[in-house]
């Protein structure tokens, strides 16, 4: 199996709608230890990604995923929008010059995401922030043998035991740190957002 653009902008919807059906707890979660806002920010997020995949373009999938990651990082609400942006941008640089994506090419495009990130953000697993997911969901990316379809579950069930796992994690970053402790117990909202998004990607295809 390969995945054209088609099947991208399939996968796009597929993530805007797993994200859409968890604003509120976004914002539950988000709302103990933080600003109670990464439901609302993560909703404009929704909104911009289905735009780009409703779109008709000429866009490669790298000139795509970085017109999306520039879009997404304009989103006012906080370090969801330039996070999730960043991640985008490289989810396009791990797919230069591909047209069509094999099991290599989507290794790649979340080697790209992790590479990228890394230039803004230093934060490891277990420090509590979405680097608890998207870590483990590139690192089973590149060590799982499956094919396509089945590879995208793989990393989308990487991703959930890393949201899973923040729960037991102390917050290091943002205003929850300062809640120490208490922190430990309550998922981090932006971990359980991107593994919302991952899960979308592989629902797209693996129902």
């Amino acid at each position: 199996m390969v995945l054209t653009k088609s099947d991208f902008y399939k996968m796009l919807i597929s993530a805007s709608d797993a994200l859409d059906e968890k604003i509120d707890e976004f914002s539950d979660i988000d709302s103990k230890f933080g600003d109670g806002d990464h439901g609302v920010t993560i909703g404009k997020i929704s909104k911009v990604i289905r735009a780009k995949a409703e779109s008709s373009s000429d866009e490669t999938l790298t000139e795509m995923f970085a017109s999306l990651g520039k879009d997404i990082m304009n989103v006012n609400g906080g370090s969801a929008g330039p996070l999730y942006g960043t991640i985008f941008e490289g989810f396009g640089e791990g797919l230069e010059g591909i047209d069509e994506a094999d099991e290599a090419a989507i290794k790649s495009m979340f080697a790209g995401s992790l590479e990228n990130i890394g230039f803004i953000s230093n934060a490891k697993v277990g420090e509590k922030t979405l680097m608890d997911t998207l870590i483990p969901a590139c690192e089973r990316a590149q060590s799982s043998d499956s094919p396509l379809p089945q590879l995208l579950a793989d990393i989308a069930d990487a991703a959930y035991q890393g949201a899973e796992y923040s729960k037991g994690c102390q917050a290091k970053f943002g205003r929850a740190r300062f809640h120490k402790e208490a922190t430990i117990g309550t998922m981090d909202a932006g971990a359980y957002s991107l593994y919302c998004l991952i899960k979308g990607f592989s629902s797209a295809f693996n129902k």
